[in-house]
């Protein structure tokens, strides 16, 4: 089965800075959403494109730890998109085969770029991320819908 088309996430990601709902899956069934940057970018092993983002929140690592599904929605305007998949965690206390310590710097700067961020100063960037703990949160896409 191919994967899902991420070319609609890719346009919408220029038009609000990558500004997206991520929802996960609470130990009670609940949703637990929350506001972050995601863009598009290739897994650093499969080099399949996936969905990411960066958080260091405690309670949304332990959520995404214990149940992966997770949905993300962008918005512009009325137009939107929203990628439905499942989770994979890579930080400091999720290491991946085959990701050391600079695979893990450069896949954070990954990330943010891939939701339109740039920065002045990467060695800040980089230490920052290193000293949170900063975790990159990579989606599969298994569903991609929307209107954009």
């Amino acid at each position: 089965m191919d994967a899902p088309d991420l070319d609609p996430v890719r346009r919408i990601v220029t038009r609000d800075n990558g500004l997206a709902s991520v929802s996960v899956v609470r130990g009670d069934g609940t949703p637990h959403s929350s506001l972050v940057n995601a863009g598009v970018l290739e897994h650093p092993l499969t080099g399949r494109p996936v969905v990411g983002y960066v958080t260091y929140g405690p309670v949304k690592l332990r959520n995404l730890r214990e149940r992966p599904a997770t949905s993300i929605l962008w918005r512009a305007g009325w137009e939107w998109v929203g990628v439905e998949g499942r989770s994979e965690l890579i930080g400091p206390d999720d290491p991946a085969d085959g990701i050391d310590d600079e695979g893990l710097r450069l896949l954070l700067r990954a990330v943010f770029t891939g939701a339109g961020g740039t920065h002045d100063d990467w060695d800040t960037y980089d230490r920052v991320m290193r000293e949170e703990r900063r975790v990159a949160v990579l989606v599969e896409p298994e569903r991609v819908r929307g209107n954009a």
